[in-house]
């Protein structure tokens, strides 16, 4: 049998090793690049040679079969009969989570780029990769460091047994997702061997990697077991942020990497609403795109690196003010004081108007959770009621696991809220449907969603449409009644600031200056991202205005 590493579709005996494939039909490349690969990541994965894509469909399929993961998918183009693009899009429907990178030659770069927008490369690479500490390790480090901090469903981490349809358990799969905590669900319905590891504790059921049993724990209950920050170090700081969406994140990076003692406040996972997203696309400097979920994690390992304090899974509950002092109210009974404070709690989604829909909440019916769910929808047909980059996303994310994703859009047009780019990737999709005009009126199930009623906006005409998984994303509310009486807010609840504020918004204004451009209407209190009004509802905007807040907070303190 040929080893691990040897050319051919022969494997070795499985391993726990994640596999890096590299495929090319020049021998020597094929050495050269396997070669370099083993150099520095031969301890943590396998590397595994092809020499035609034909041969690593082959291989792909046996690896399959056997149920070992494959991490990363690197190819040249110019190969004969099956190239490096029609390859990686055959390879991706074996091994969807796979990060796929292309090796190219230099006349090949615009075939890259439309592999990019058209078949959801990852990445590219020009040859020669020499030196491979310069061209070839940092992206390859990058594209593994992604896939490392994604949900791989059957790779190592916890195991958490139950039923796909309770709520509970699609609440702590979320949490753990959401979170980059590795963890396999078994499905008591299901997978025969999951019974086998349930006792009689209650569901549902988390076993650490260590052997340690939690039964039906509270979120709050497995942070504190998993180790992530529920309690502050320190009484005091100079400046405290409440969310860690781009635009906290973004704020908690300058405001320490300038010197201020500053601590990072999240009730659920960083990332936000955005750390939910699949793809976003179009954020500078990603031609490829990045999820959500990796936006958070660059952003939380950033935010370390500069001594910010993060406190997740941990809620606010109100704000106490003292003079120049600010004091947040945890939800566990004690404060934090600072001396500035930025607000950036974002949006939530808001709950589908639809009968039932209520009732079969984390049984069917779902808002946001594409990377917990997503992995539940082989060969079903999955809804999204959306019209906005985040419906449109994840429809292309399920569209590489579901047999059929069908959109559900109230509008005519589904450019009206979502980008061109975008528009484009799903109308050339051939498992997605886009339905305008068209709404839910009704969710029926009795133990989980099994059908909907869907409504025609012109015609009135209703149809019912079996369906197991209806994924949401509608509007957009802040949750700011915790500010009530503190700072001034718009009818909708949204923070208003500088030039927004009314006259008697400011009546109690203490200082001598106007407030700054994102301070609220109590001095030393800043809002920034989708919870100010009138913000702009984009990613990049609200880490510009993050980053931007910061100098207006030194100006703040430099008055104390």
């Amino acid at each position: 049998m040929s080893s691990p590493t040897s050319a051919g579709p022969a494997l070795a005996t499985p391993l726990s090793k994640p596999v890096l494939m590299v495929v090319d039909d020049d021998a020597e490349v094929l050495r050269a690049v396997s070669r370099d690969l083993r150099h520095r990541y031969a301890e943590t994965y396998r590397i595994v040679r092809a020499q035609s894509g034909e041969e690593a469909l082959s291989a792909l399929a046996e690896l399959k079969r056997r149920g070992d993961t494959v991490a990363l998918l690197l190819s040249d183009q110019r190969m004969p009969q099956l190239n490096g693009v029609e390859f990686l899009a055959q390879a991706s429907r074996l091994y969807p989570d796979a990060k796929r990178a292309l090796l190219t030659a230099y006349a090949d770069t615009d075939a890259a780029i439309r592999a990019i927008n058209e078949s959801r490369v990852h990445y590219y690479l020009t040859k020669p990769w020499d030196p491979p500490q310069e061209e070839l390790y940092p992206v390859i480090d990058d594209l593994l460091g992604d896939w490392q901090g994604e949900y791989k469903p059957g790779y190592g981490g916890l195991k958490v047994i139950g039923d796909r349809w309770s709520p509970e358990a699609h609440e702590l799969r979320d949490f753990l997702a959401r979170n980059g905590v590795p963890y396999t669900f078994y499905d008591l319905e299901t997978q025969p061997d999951a019974a086998s590891l349930h006792g009689d504790e209650p569901l549902p059921l988390v076993i650490f990697p260590d052997g340690e049993r939690l039964g039906a724990p509270s979120i709050q209950t497995l942070a504190a077991q998993l180790g992530l920050g529920l309690s502050a170090s320190r009484p005091f700081y100079d400046l405290a942020i409440v969310g860690a969406g781009p635009a906290g994140l973004a704020a908690a990076v300058y405001g320490a990497s300038e010197g201020l003692q500053t601590v990072l406040i999240e009730r659920e996972a960083p990332g936000g609403q955005a750390g939910t997203s699949s793809r976003i696309e179009n954020y500078l400097g990603f031609p490829a795109g990045l999820s959500g979920g990796d936006l958070a994690r660059r952003g939380v390992a950033q935010a370390q690196k500069f001594g910010v304090e993060l406190l997740s899974p941990q809620m606010v509950t109100g704000v106490r003010l003292d003079g120049q002092y600010k004091y947040l109210q945890l939800a566990q009974g004690t404060e934090i004081g600072c001396h500035a404070l930025v607000l950036a709690t974002g949006v939530s989604w808001q709950t589908l108007p639809a009968e039932g829909a209520e009732r079969l909440g984390g049984r069917g019916v779902y808002y946001g959770a594409a990377r917990s769910e997503a992995v539940n929808c082989g060969d079903e047909d999955v809804y999204i009621v959306g019209a906005g980059n985040s419906a449109g996303q994840a429809a292309m994310y399920f569209s590489t696991y579901a047999t059929r994703v069908v959109m559900l859009i109230r509008g005519a047009s589904v450019e009206a809220k979502m980008s061109q780019y975008l528009v484009e990737q799903l109308r050339r999709t051939p498992n997605i449907e886009l339905r305008l005009s068209t709404e839910v009126i009704a969710c029926h199930g009795d133990q989980h969603l099994e059908r909907l009623t869907l409504q025609d906006r012109k015609s009135g005409e209703t149809q019912e449409v079996a369906a197991n998984f209806l994924f949401c994303f509608i509007g957009a509310a802040p949750q700011t009644d915790w500010l009530d009486g503190v700072v001034a807010r718009d009818a909708h609840g949204f923070v208003l600031v500088g030039d927004s504020l009314p006259d008697d918004a400011l009546q109690g204004w203490p200082l001598k200056r106007r407030p700054y451009p994102l301070e609220t209407s109590v001095p030393g209190i800043f809002a920034v991202g989708d919870l100010r009004a009138s913000s702009i509802k984009r990613v990049a905007s609200a880490v510009g205005e993050g980053s931007v807040t910061v100098s207006f907070v030194h100006q703040h303190l430099a008055t104390l």
